[in-house]
């Protein structure tokens, strides 16, 4: 199931709001949460009833583990075995024939199934198992310190001159998710609600634990709020737009030319470049819109989820990209992984390697296959020369920042988009005009000069549908969503009076594509 198909729209969302609210009002949160855990499961195991054990197996295992990891004198010890455990599990599900292949690379495949969510579900229980690891020692550093100076004030020596600090003091007070992780059975429901909350279970955003099991505790919870009701729907319907109306649209152009590669075809200059081109907007409103919607949803559940994309093509440098593409990864990768193999702390070559070893594994994440791993290796290369060179030069102006961090980006989502590393080279070697340059005859006959430099064609079989007006009406539609993607700001920057007309110039056409499309193209990320 996924937001944007009728079954969810008609269907799933309102049976869950009425379920939810109901019961919230006659039960309590308890009932509340215990129907958003079931309404949760319905959701994920409509793609694969098959893997609804092995969810609910992840939950009860990585409950039992932070509890012990609560209790025990030795957190760590057990924050390693957990988190061990989880990878083992992605591993095996993600990367054994990708692994298997490089070890015998004739071995047939496993016949493996990529259980649906298990990278951003297994993230999200790591990042419970560390920050109760981690909060579980600032706790008992915070006892131990109050234990000392008790003792020392109990004795009477130097009490004058070393008075006992209050708690608020020390900087090492525990925070809400440590007063909420108690061993009781409503603690459990607000960690399996945590996990399986539909809104971010398929892919994102990557929640904090102690941003959302505070709200999903919270007195109230089931208790309809009008103005989270209306406003989670405007957002959910704008997301709605930019997937349906603008990601499906440019979807299609880039598939053409996408497809003609794989089968080894020699694209041309524009049709290469209209291909990679489409597939930039495309996975920028796909994921933008899914953000919407899963903010929305949130929000209508009176959950609020962090910002978790803000307008990444209008970036100046590759850093402030990855501040403003998947906001909450990015966050993960520095907190859990990047800060923890030393980060910027360390010498210059540490610090490298670091950040290429981070990106590396963030391609890796994305998908088990080479390409993944060259759009990583591209962004870590990225981000390692724009570090030296932010130590040796100003900041470049906005004016030449932006379009070249744009180039960087777009020229990275070749290989991502690519199947393999032959057809990303095929798609590369056509944008530099490496297999010539051709436009429609109409167009040169339009414009004789262009003749000089173009060859005439009478159609350009790899670029939209391949039809005579397939270049100007693909050149229109990439203009607009450019202008869209460049000058506009997110749905979040906007004012009420904004979203309301964005939301009634694309209403229409989402309900079309909802209700009339052939078929529901899944989000880009639900791949992952």
């Amino acid at each position: 199931m996924m937001f944007h198909s009728p079954v969810f729209i008609l269907g799933f969302l309102p049976i869950c709001l009425a379920g939810f609210f109901t019961l919230g009002r006659i039960l309590g949160t308890t009932a509340a949460l215990g129907w958003l855990i079931a309404a949760s499961l319905v959701f994920y195991g409509w793609w694969n009833p098959a893997f609804l054990p092995l969810l609910a197996g992840s939950v009860l295992v990585n409950y039992a583990i932070a509890w012990k990891i609560r209790r025990t004198t030795l957190p760590r010890a057990w924050m390693a075995a957990g988190v061990t455990l989880n990878l083992a599990a992605l591993g095996w599900f993600k990367y054994a024939d990708f692994l298997l292949h490089i070890v015998v690379p004739a071995a047939p495949p496993l016949g493996i199934t990529l259980p649906l969510a298990i990278s951003f579900s297994t993230f999200q229980q790591i990042m419970v198992l560390v920050d109760t690891a981690r909060q579980n020692a600032m706790a008992r550093s915070l006892a131990a310190t109050v234990r000392v100076r008790s003792e020392i004030n109990a004795s009477g020596a130097a009490a004058a001159s070393q008075p006992v600090m209050a708690d608020k003091d020390s900087g090492a007070t525990p925070g809400p998710f440590i007063s909420s992780w108690k061993p009781r059975p409503d603690a459990f429901l607000a960690y399996a609600a945590f996990v399986t909350f539909f809104p971010h279970l398929i892919a994102g955003p990557i929640v904090r634990p102690a941003e959302i099991i505070p709200q999903l505790t919270a007195a109230g919870l089931g208790r309809a709020r009008m103005e989270n009701l209306a406003g989670g729907l405007l957002i959910f319907l704008l997301g709605l737009g930019k997937k349906c109306v603008l990601a499906d649209m440019f979807g299609g152009f880039a598939d053409t030319g996408f497809d003609a590669a794989s089968h080894g075809v020699a694209l041309t200059f524009f049709e290469a470049w209209y291909a990679t081109l489409s597939y930039a907007l495309q996975i920028y409103f796909d994921f933008s819109g899914y953000s919407d919607m899963a903010v929305g949803l949130a929000r209508m559940l009176n959950v609020r989820f962090p910002p978790n994309f803000d307008s990444p093509y209008q970036a100046t440098d590759i850093s402030a990209f990855w501040r403003r593409w998947h906001i909450t990864l990015g966050a993960f990768l520095r907190d859990y992984l990047y800060i923890p193999l030393g980060g910027s702390r360390v010498g210059q070559l540490r610090q490298t390697a670091n950040l290429m070893a981070t990106m590396l594994l963030a391609g890796l994440w994305h998908g088990a296959a080479w390409n993944f791993v060259v759009w990583g290796g591209l962004h870590g290369l990225f981000l390692v020369v724009h570090r030296h060179y932010r130590g040796w030069f100003p900041p470049l102006p906005a004016a030449l920042g932006q379009p070249l961090t744009l180039f960087a980006v777009i020229l990275a989502w070749v290989p991502f988009r690519a199947g393999s590393l032959p057809e990303t080279l095929m798609i590369l070697r056509g944008m530099a005009g490496l297999n010539g340059i051709a436009l429609p005859q109409m167009i040169v006959s339009a414009l004789p000069p262009l003749a000089a430099i173009a060859k005439p064609v009478a159609v350009m079989a790899s670029l939209g549908d391949g039809r005579t007006l397939s270049f100007p009406e693909v050149s229109a539609c990439l203009l607009l969503g450019w202008m869209i993607a460049l000058t506009m700001p997110n749905v979040h920057c906007m004012t009420e009076r904004w979203r309301h007309w964005a939301l009634t110039a694309s209403f229409a056409l989402s309900m079309q594509a909802v209700f009339f499309a052939p078929h529901v193209a899944p989000f880009v990320y639900f791949q992952f």
